[in-house]
C-alpha cells in the first residue's frame, strides 16, 4: 500500500473519530440542559442600611446669618397693659411675665418677622433690639391689650410712633415703600416695626449723647418705656436707688401703669426685663 493511500485512510478515520465525538458531547450537552443544568449568573445584589441614614450636619454657618433656635410654644401673657410716660414715650405695655429666651426667635415665628428684622437691619439697629422690645410690649402679636393710646405689637404712641417713622426713613429713605399711610399704620406690623426701630435708634442717639457709651438694649428700654427725659437718669442710676427717685417726673400712677411698685429698686426692674428677654438684655442696641 502506497504512503498516499495510507495517510488518505488514517485522515478519513480522524475525521469520523471527530465527528463521532462532536455528537457524542454535543448529545450530553442537551440531555443536561433538558435535566435543568444551572446557569452561572451574577445578579445585582441589594444592601441594607445598618441604621437610619447619615444626616448632614452643618459645622459652621453661613456668614452673616444668625444662629437661630426655633423654640416652640406660645408666649405668656403680660402683666398689665399701661401708658408710659414722659414726651413721646414709646411703651404701653408692663411687659411678659416670662423667663426670658430667644426673643428674636419670637420674632422670625410671625408672618412678617423676617421682615421687621432685614428693616432694622438696613437702618443699622441691631435686630435684638427689636425682637426685644416686641416681646416685651405683645409677645410679638400674642398679647396685644387694649383700652389705651398705645398700639399695635409695638405698642406705640402716636407721638413715638410718628417720630420713630421720621427717624427710620432718614436713616434708610428705600423704607417708604413698605409703610402703610395714615394711623393703619400703627396697626400694620411691618409698618410699626419700622418706627419700633427708628424710635430705638433715637434712644441710641439720645443715651450716647448724654455720655452713655454703647447703649445696650437694656438701658434702650428706659427710654422706650419712659420717655427720653429719664432713659439717661435711669441707664446710668445704681442698682439700690428706687425707680421713683430715677423717675422723678413720673407720678405714682404713671409709675403703677408701668409696672412699678412702691420701693422698686432700679436693681428690680433691671432683673425683671432681663429675665423677660434673657441675654438679649446686655446686647448693644446698634449693630
Amino acid at each position: 500500500m502506497s504512503a498516499s493511500r495510507t495517510a488518505r485512510r488514517l485522515a478519513r478515520r480522524w475525521e469520523r473519530r471527530e465527528a463521532r465525538d462532536q455528537w457524542v458531547v454535543g448529545w450530553v450537552l442537551g440531555l443536561l440542559l433538558a435535566c435543568g443544568l444551572p446557569r452561572l449568573v451574577v445578579a445585582q445584589v441589594s444592601e441594607t442600611l445598618n441604621g437610619p441614614p447619615i444626616q448632614v450636619t452643618p459645622y459652621a454657618p453661613e456668614p452673616g446669618v444668625p444662629l437661630i433656635m426655633i423654640t416652640p410654644g406660645t408666649p405668656t401673657s403680660p402683666v398689665t397693659g399701661s401708658d408710659g410716660s414722659g414726651s413721646g414715650s414709646g411703651s404701653g405695655s408692663g411687659g411678659l411675665d416670662g423667663g426670658g429666651g430667644n426673643v428674636l426667635s419670637t420674632l422670625l415665628g410671625t408672618s412678617w418677622g423676617s421682615t421687621a428684622v432685614a428693616n432694622a437691619e438696613a437702618v443699622g439697629l441691631n435686630a435684638t433690639a427689636l425682637a426685644a422690645t416686641c416681646e416685651l410690649e405683645s409677645g410679638c402679636g400674642a398679647n396685644l391689650g387694649g383700652g389705651g393710646r398705645a398700639q399695635g405689637v409695638f405698642q406705640m404712641f402716636p407721638a413715638a410712633y410718628q417720630e420713630g417713622l421720621q427717624a427710620a426713613l432718614a436713616a434708610n429713605p428705600s423704607l417708604a415703600s413698605q409703610i402703610v399711610p395714615g394711623s393703619g399704620g400703627m396697626n400694620d406690623p411691618t409698618t410699626e416695626a419700622i418706627a419700633a426701630s427708628g424710635y430705638l435708634l433715637q434712644a441710641a442717639t439720645s443715651l450716647e449723647n448724654a455720655g452713655v457709651s454703647n447703649p445696650t438694649i437694656l438701658d434702650a428700654r428706659g427710654y422706650y418705656n419712659f420717655g427720653p427725659s429719664n432713659a439717661a437718669a435711669l441707664a446710668t442710676a445704681q442698682d439700690n436707688q428706687t425707680m421713683a427717685s430715677v423717675l422723678y417726673n413720673a407720678s405714682p400712677a404713671t409709675l403703677q401703669k408701668n409696672g412699678i411698685t412702691p420701693g422698686e429698686t432700679v436693681g428690680q426692674w433691671r432683673a425683671a426685663v432681663t429675665n423677660e428677654i434673657g441675654n438679649a438684655a446686655i446686647q448693644p442696641v446698634l449693630s
